[in-house]
């Protein structure tokens, strides 16, 4: 588990340093992808960009969050462990859903005028945080599935960051600052309420109880 919380810590601190990094500065590769994939968002593009945002994005982390706590009322009298293990992932859900949440720690300008600060992209973050807290459950509910999820679960966060890209919302260092900040904060909660490293497959030696 030390070795998850450095991780974890080691990636909190990348996130802070990006974002006081480019708060004050445009590096040339935000620019570069800006003219190659941004201004598209009054056309089509930014149409089709404009909708798959509205999937991909804040109302993610509302929808799980609301449905793990339902689950984890029902279950609550026949499988405690379980119950247990969803409100963890709530947990989990909200402190990574909060990274997007420190945007005046950094005040960074968009690419073009548009409501709010810049760094780090609130819709990557939100899908982020569904990706990672999904992945958590997968390895103690479904480990099978594990490889899946984590599959689909990044070419969520992917197609988030484009859409924001194209929509020229974001730089692309706000992108990659939110997935480093939920990822670091994910581990660092995680680990802290005992869900990493997940228990071993069932039947292996060593294996524990859920938490």
């Amino acid at each position: 588990m030390r070795r998850l919380l450095g991780v974890g810590l080691l990636l909190v601190v990348a996130f802070v340093a990006l974002g006081l990094t480019v708060s004050g500065v445009t590096p040339g590769v935000d620019r570069f992808v800006a003219e190659a994939l941004g201004g598209g968002f009054a056309g089509d593009i930014g149409a089709v960009a404009s909708v798959v945002s509205d999937v991909f994005g804040p109302v993610l982390p509302v929808v799980l969050g609301v449905g793990l706590l339902v689950r984890a009322a029902v279950v609550r009298t026949a499988d405690r462990d379980r119950s247990r293990l969803l409100l963890k992932a709530v947990v989990v859900l909200v402190l990574c859903r909060l990274v997007s949440f420190v945007k005046p720690l950094f005040a960074r300008a968009r690419p073009r005028e548009y409501p709010d600060f810049s760094f780090p992209s609130g819709h990557v973050t939100s899908v982020a945080a569904v990706a990672f807290t999904a992945a958590v459950l997968c390895a103690w509910l479904a480990r099978p599935r594990l490889r899946a999820c984590v599959f689909w679960g990044g070419l969520a966060v992917l197609v988030a960051a484009l859409c924001r890209i194209l929509l020229d919302v974001h730089w692309l260092t706000d992108t990659v600052g939110a997935v480093v900040g939920v990822l670091g904060v994910g581990l660092l909660a995680s680990a802290a309420l005992g869900l990493l490293p997940p228990p071993p497959p069932a039947g292996e030696a060593g294996s524990r109880p859920g938490p």
